[in-house]
C-alpha cells in the first residue's frame, strides 16, 4: 500500500559504496517522467549523475546541506523551464517526490538537496548557478534541486503514526 511506502520513506543522508543496478535506474526515470504537470507543459528536464568526481563538486554546490551528495552512488538534478508555466517549481516538486517514493519502493535511500534559493558563499553565486555550469543546463531552466539516491548505510526507523500531528487537519473551516 502507497501509505506504507510512505510511513517507512525517511531521509537518507549516509550511503553504502553499493552501486545501482540499471533496471533500477530505469525505473526511477519512468518515475520522474510519469509525475504530472500543470497544463501537461512537461517543462522538467532530469540529469542523472553517477560519476564520482561530479558527485563530489555537487555536494558542494551550497554554503550547507549537500555534502551527502559525494557518498551517493547518483544524484538526479531537477531544472524546469521557468518560462513554461508559473508553477514550475510545484512541477518540479511533484517528479521529485515521485523519484523518492520509487526510491523506497525499490529499496533504496534518498534525500532532497535543496538547491533554489540557496547559496555557495564561498564561490559568492547562487547554487543553482554554479549547477548548471557544472551540469551544462541551458540559461532558460531554474535548478529546483538535487535528489541523492543510493543504498543506505544505516537503517532508518520509519515514521511512528502515533506521533501524527492531526490537530494539524482542519475540515470545512479552520
Amino acid at each position: 500500500m502507497l501509505l506504507d511506502l510512505m510511513i517507512k520513506r525517511r531521509s537518507v543522508r549516509k550511503y553504502s559504496d553499493r552501486k545501482i543496478e540499471a533496471e533500477k535506474l530505469e525505473l526511477l526515470k519512468k518515475a520522474a517522467l510519469l509525475a504530472p504537470t500543470s497544463k501537461n507543459k512537461q517543462g522538467w528536464e532530469f540529469i542523472f549523475i553517477e560519476n564520482k568526481d561530479s558527485l563530489e563538486k555537487l555536494s558542494k554546490v551550497k554554503s550547507a546541506g549537500g555534502t551527502m551528495v559525494k557518498d551517493a552512488a547518483l544524484a538526479v538534478a531537477i531544472a524546469v523551464k521557468s518560462s513554461d508555466n508559473d508553477v514550475w517549481i510545484e512541477d518540479g516538486s511533484i517528479a521529485a517526490s515521485y523519484i523518492l517514493l520509487m526510491a523506497e519502493e525499490l529499496g533504496l535511500g534518498a534525500c532532497w538537496v535543496q538547491i533554489r534559493n540557496r547559496n555557495n558563499d564561498e564561490a559568492g553565486i547562487s547554487a543553482a548557478q554554479l549547477t548548471s555550469e557544472l551540469l551544462s543546463i541551458p540559461q532558460d531552466m531554474e535548478v529546483l534541486c538535487l535528489i541523492s539516491i543510493g543504498y543506505s548505510a544505516q537503517e532508518a526507523k520509519p515514521t511512528n503514526s502515533d506521533n501524527l500531528k492531526y490537530n494539524k487537519i482542519h475540515c470545512e473551516k479552520w
